[in-house]
């Protein structure tokens, strides 16, 4: 595995002040002052890298009132739309994505031509609407217009990964580790995405080492509460809530303000049979981040608990908080499909679905129209979409134990038995966490097929909880 260095210079005895340097006496070794929040949050949204809450309000402040005064200031004009747009992710505030599209689109009216910060910002708008195809078109765009500039890499790399064109998602992180090390001035966030990349690939140690190097090397407690957040979603996926609970409540020592810790800890504590916690923890996820995901997994663990009046009360939210994000140009027809399939109308989600896959053919999307096109009776042509999400050689290198559950549930139907033990077996070894609905439904499903699905991992209370 390739590594990411960092290298660090210091110049003593002399600052800047004013566009002049200014010497200082020997003797006088002072730091200089430490930055502000608006300049934090510039260097943050300058480099592709999570700023805090307070430093964005900050700075969103500042390039309001600037930009009243100077509305020709092209590049002030992108700052201010790239932090409208981590702002709405930050809040899951979808209202913020239209007023960073006027602002991004504003800075490329008075510089159409290599406008690289435009171009960055409003591929940053897109990947956070879900919108990858365009994702893609800007961030090629950027790279094109600086080949030479680090920052203009990592965008278009979550562009392939949402289109699913793992090949060339790899192919760019290739240039972007091939930039000399000198130019690469944020060392966790190319960690990020080669982390994010050897997952894919099904890589899981090279993953979570880089992503652990990643969090070693970020220069901001919201960066490295980021990283966190991606160490501990990994261990999930590897069904190790104890570790993945560990990673959760790293990231929210590191930044309070990191609410998707906040629903991974949900998540871990549940898995760990710790439910009066798990529900308070996702409370407040979706108080300050109501995301439809953190909503459909609240409203699935109250279903698992009996709960089905609460149950029903997130899934309104859940319906809800997709209208208010459609209005603002937020895709989120992937966890409306899966909604739907499993608690809805399974002949819409097959023609969301249908419609996602048309535009962004990932494993995810693949996994999800095949469980809907299961769920609509359609098995013939379930297991297709099934087994590509579960293929190595096509993008399905990540082991994720819910698309191993739906295949073989899938196969299950088909009267494929072996093949249905096989798989749902390989579920509950990546994972016997993985769904507080669903592992009751595997165990289930295996003992009626004459094997009884695996005990709990050492270490993990709870699991295959019934009630």
């Amino acid at each position: 595995m390739q590594s990411v260095r960092v290298l660090a210079g210091a110049v003593v005895g002399c600052f800047v002040l004013g566009g002049v340097l200014v010497v200082m006496p020997d003797g006088d070794r002072r730091p200089p002052p430490s930055p502000g929040p608006v300049a934090r949050a510039v260097t943050a949204v300058g480099s592709g890298a999570p700023a805090s809450l307070p430093d964005l309000v900050a700075l969103i402040g500042d390039r309001e009132a600037h930009l009243r005064a100077h509305p020709g200031d092209v590049r002030s004009w992108a700052e201010l739309g790239t932090a409208y747009v981590e702002r709405g992710e930050r809040t899951a505030e979808p209202r913020y994505f239209p007023k960073a599209d006027a602002a991004l689109r504003t800075s490329l009216k008075g510089r159409p031509k290599g406008n690289t910060e435009a171009f960055l910002g409003l591929a940053a708008l897109a990947n956070a609407r879900h919108d990858f195809g365009a994702a893609r078109g800007w961030g090629e765009a950027a790279v094109a217009a600086s080949p030479k500039r680090w920052t203009a890499y990592p965008a278009l790399i979550d562009a392939y990964r949402g289109l699913g064109d793992y090949k060339n998602a790899r192919r760019t992180l290739a240039e972007l580790m091939e930039l000399p090390s000198g130019s690469r001035a944020s060392g966790a966030q190319v960690l990020v995405r080669a982390g994010l990349v050897y997952r894919d690939r099904g890589w899981r140690e090279d993953s979570a080492a880089t992503l652990s190097d990643a969090a070693a090397l970020a220069s901001a407690p919201a960066e490295q509460a980021d990283c966190l957040v991606r160490l501990g979603e990994l261990a999930w996926e590897r069904g190790e809530p104890a570790e993945s609970l560990r990673a959760f409540e790293a990231a929210l020592r590191a930044d309070p303000g990191e609410h998707a810790a906040r629903a991974g800890q949900g998540r871990a504590l549940a898995a760990l049979g710790r439910d009066s916690e798990a529900l308070l923890a996702y409370q407040s996820a979706l108080a300050k981040q109501p995301l439809p995901r953190y909503a459909l997994e609240l409203g699935e663990l109250y279903e698992s608990l009996g709960l089905d009046g609460a149950a029903r009360a997130q899934y309104d939210v859940l319906r809800a908080r997709v209208r208010e994000g459609d209005a603002a140009g937020v895709n989120e027809e992937l966890v409306l499909g899966l909604f739907e399939a499993d608690h809805g109308d399974a002949g819409s989600a097959v023609r969301r679905l249908r419609a996602e896959w048309a535009r962004h053919p990932s494993v995810a999307v693949a996994d999800a129209l095949g469980w809907a096109l299961h769920r609509d009776g359609k098995d013939k042509e379930a297991i297709g979409f099934a087994t590509r999400a579960t293929d190595r050689v096509r993008g399905g290198g990540a082991r994720i134990a819910l698309y191993s559950f739906h295949r073989g549930m899938i196969e299950r139907r088909l009267g494929k038995d072996s093949a249905a033990r096989r798989h749902l077996g390989e579920a509950l070894r990546i994972s016997p966490v993985f769904s507080p609905l669903l592992v009751p439904v595997a165990s289930r499903t295996l003992e009626e097929l004459g094997e009884p699905g695996p005990g709990p991992a050492p270490g993990v209370e709870g699991v295959g909880r019934q009630r």
